[in-house]
Protein backbone atom coordinates (compact mmCIF):
# COMPACT_ATOMS: atom_id res chain seq x y z
CA UNK A 1 0.00 0.00 0.00
CA UNK A 2 1.90 3.38 -0.94
CA UNK A 3 1.06 6.24 1.73
CA UNK A 4 2.05 10.31 1.09
CA UNK A 5 0.73 13.44 1.70
CA UNK A 6 1.82 16.81 3.59
CA UNK A 7 0.81 19.09 6.44
CA UNK A 8 1.97 22.13 7.70
CA UNK A 9 3.13 22.25 11.26
CA UNK A 10 3.48 25.49 12.96
CA UNK A 11 7.06 25.46 13.73
CA UNK A 12 10.08 26.47 11.64
CA UNK A 13 11.98 23.73 9.72
CA UNK A 14 15.05 23.03 12.38
CA UNK A 15 12.55 22.84 15.28
CA UNK A 16 9.57 20.75 13.20
CA UNK A 17 13.05 18.26 12.58
CA UNK A 18 14.10 18.25 16.38
CA UNK A 19 10.06 16.85 17.07
CA UNK A 20 9.94 14.62 14.46
CA UNK A 21 12.90 13.30 16.21
CA UNK A 22 11.80 13.02 19.73
CA UNK A 23 10.69 10.03 21.30
CA UNK A 24 8.77 11.54 24.21
CA UNK A 25 6.74 14.21 21.64
CA UNK A 26 6.36 10.98 18.98
CA UNK A 27 5.23 8.64 22.16
CA UNK A 28 2.71 11.03 22.67
CA UNK A 29 1.51 12.34 19.14
CA UNK A 30 1.09 8.32 17.63
CA UNK A 31 -2.25 7.52 18.09
CA UNK A 32 -2.34 4.17 20.46
CA UNK A 33 1.54 4.33 21.40
CA UNK A 34 1.89 3.04 24.96
CA UNK A 35 5.88 3.42 25.30
CA UNK A 36 8.88 4.35 22.67
CA UNK A 37 11.94 3.58 24.31
CA UNK A 38 15.59 3.91 22.81
CA UNK A 39 17.65 0.91 22.50
CA UNK A 40 20.33 2.40 19.95
CA UNK A 41 21.38 5.10 17.69
CA UNK A 42 18.06 6.48 16.01
CA UNK A 43 16.89 2.91 16.86
CA UNK A 44 13.48 2.84 19.43
CA UNK A 45 11.06 -0.39 20.39
CA UNK A 46 7.54 0.29 20.67
CA UNK A 47 4.45 -0.73 21.83
CA UNK A 48 1.22 0.42 20.38
CA UNK A 49 -2.46 -0.72 20.34
CA UNK A 50 -4.07 -1.28 17.26
CA UNK A 51 -7.34 -0.90 16.48
CA UNK A 52 -8.96 -1.64 13.01
CA UNK A 53 -12.68 -1.91 12.47
CA UNK A 54 -13.68 -4.94 15.23
CA UNK A 55 -10.40 -5.74 15.21
CA UNK A 56 -7.97 -4.55 18.03
CA UNK A 57 -5.12 -5.64 19.30
CA UNK A 58 -1.21 -5.03 20.92
CA UNK A 59 1.61 -4.58 18.62
CA UNK A 60 5.33 -4.83 19.39
CA UNK A 61 8.13 -3.57 17.09
CA UNK A 62 10.80 -1.45 15.88
CA UNK A 63 10.73 2.02 14.47
CA UNK A 64 14.48 3.76 13.35
CA UNK A 65 15.21 6.44 11.62
CA UNK A 66 17.81 6.66 8.65
CA UNK A 67 19.03 8.81 5.85
CA UNK A 68 19.33 11.98 8.04
CA UNK A 69 19.64 14.91 6.25
CA UNK A 70 19.00 17.72 8.89
CA UNK A 71 16.56 19.84 8.66
CA UNK A 72 15.49 18.71 5.31
CA UNK A 73 14.59 15.15 5.12
CA UNK A 74 15.00 11.31 7.26
CA UNK A 75 13.55 7.84 6.45
CA UNK A 76 11.43 6.06 9.23
CA UNK A 77 11.17 2.45 8.99
CA UNK A 78 8.54 0.63 11.20
CA UNK A 79 8.11 -2.87 11.54
CA UNK A 80 5.58 -4.53 14.17
CA UNK A 81 3.74 -7.31 14.95
CA UNK A 82 0.89 -8.50 17.38
CA UNK A 83 -1.78 -11.39 17.64
CA UNK A 84 -3.58 -9.62 14.56
CA UNK A 85 -1.16 -9.79 12.46
CA UNK A 86 2.04 -7.70 11.14
CA UNK A 87 3.18 -4.10 9.63
CA UNK A 88 5.83 -2.80 7.66
CA UNK A 89 6.75 0.97 6.67
CA UNK A 90 9.38 2.58 5.30
CA UNK A 91 8.69 6.13 4.33
CA UNK A 92 10.67 9.40 3.29
CA UNK A 93 9.84 12.71 5.27
CA UNK A 94 10.80 16.37 3.64
CA UNK A 95 10.44 19.29 5.39
CA UNK A 96 10.61 22.75 3.67
CA UNK A 97 9.65 26.11 4.99
CA UNK A 98 6.05 26.94 3.94
CA UNK A 99 5.71 29.58 1.54
CA UNK A 100 3.63 32.57 2.89
CA UNK A 101 1.67 34.97 0.56
CA UNK A 102 2.00 37.95 2.65
CA UNK A 103 -0.21 41.28 1.98
CA UNK A 104 1.78 44.64 3.09
CA UNK A 105 0.31 46.02 6.03
CA UNK A 106 0.97 46.78 9.49
CA UNK A 107 0.12 43.60 10.88
CA UNK A 108 2.63 41.20 12.83
CA UNK A 109 4.62 38.65 10.81
CA UNK A 110 3.07 34.89 11.06
CA UNK A 111 5.04 32.86 12.92
CA UNK A 112 7.22 30.14 10.58
CA UNK A 113 5.64 27.07 9.57
CA UNK A 114 7.03 23.87 7.93
CA UNK A 115 5.56 21.77 5.45
CA UNK A 116 6.02 17.97 5.80
CA UNK A 117 5.76 15.67 3.34
CA UNK A 118 5.67 12.43 3.16
CA UNK A 119 5.48 8.90 0.66
CA UNK A 120 5.98 5.40 1.53
CA UNK A 121 5.71 2.11 1.71
CA UNK A 122 3.40 0.06 4.06
CA UNK A 123 2.77 -3.82 4.20
CA UNK A 124 -0.13 -5.43 6.68
CA UNK A 125 -0.87 -9.20 6.99
CA UNK A 126 -2.36 -11.39 8.80
CA UNK A 127 -6.45 -11.30 10.13
CA UNK A 128 -5.74 -7.63 9.35
CA UNK A 129 -5.03 -7.71 6.13
CA UNK A 130 -8.12 -9.84 5.52
CA UNK A 131 -10.64 -6.89 6.54
CA UNK A 132 -9.72 -5.41 3.38
CA UNK A 133 -7.63 -3.06 1.25
CA UNK A 134 -10.67 0.09 1.48
CA UNK A 135 -10.66 0.03 5.51
CA UNK A 136 -6.90 -0.21 6.20
CA UNK A 137 -6.43 2.95 3.56
CA UNK A 138 -8.81 5.23 5.35
CA UNK A 139 -7.94 4.29 8.69
CA UNK A 140 -4.24 4.74 8.22
CA UNK A 141 -5.16 8.25 6.62
CA UNK A 142 -7.15 8.82 9.89
CA UNK A 143 -4.28 7.79 12.25
CA UNK A 144 -1.90 10.41 10.18
CA UNK A 145 -4.19 13.28 10.25
CA UNK A 146 -4.05 12.23 14.10
CA UNK A 147 -0.65 12.13 14.44
CA UNK A 148 0.18 15.14 12.46
CA UNK A 149 -2.30 17.30 14.19
CA UNK A 150 -1.28 16.35 18.08
CA UNK A 151 2.40 17.09 17.21
CA UNK A 152 1.15 20.50 15.97
CA UNK A 153 -0.82 21.07 18.83
CA UNK A 154 2.33 19.75 21.18
CA UNK A 155 4.76 22.20 18.48
CA UNK A 156 2.53 25.44 19.41
CA UNK A 157 2.08 24.50 23.18
CA UNK A 158 6.60 23.93 23.33
CA UNK A 159 6.47 27.15 20.82
CA UNK A 160 4.39 29.29 23.31
CA UNK A 161 5.61 27.86 26.78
Amino acid sequence: MKISGSYTLPVAPERAYQILQDPAILARAMPGCESLEKIGPDEYRMKMKVLLAALSGEFEGKMRIADQAPPTSFRLIVEGSGRIGFLKGDGLLKLAPAATVRVLSAAPSEPPETIVSYEGDAQVGGTMAAVGQRLIDGTSKMMIKKFFDKLASLATDQRDS
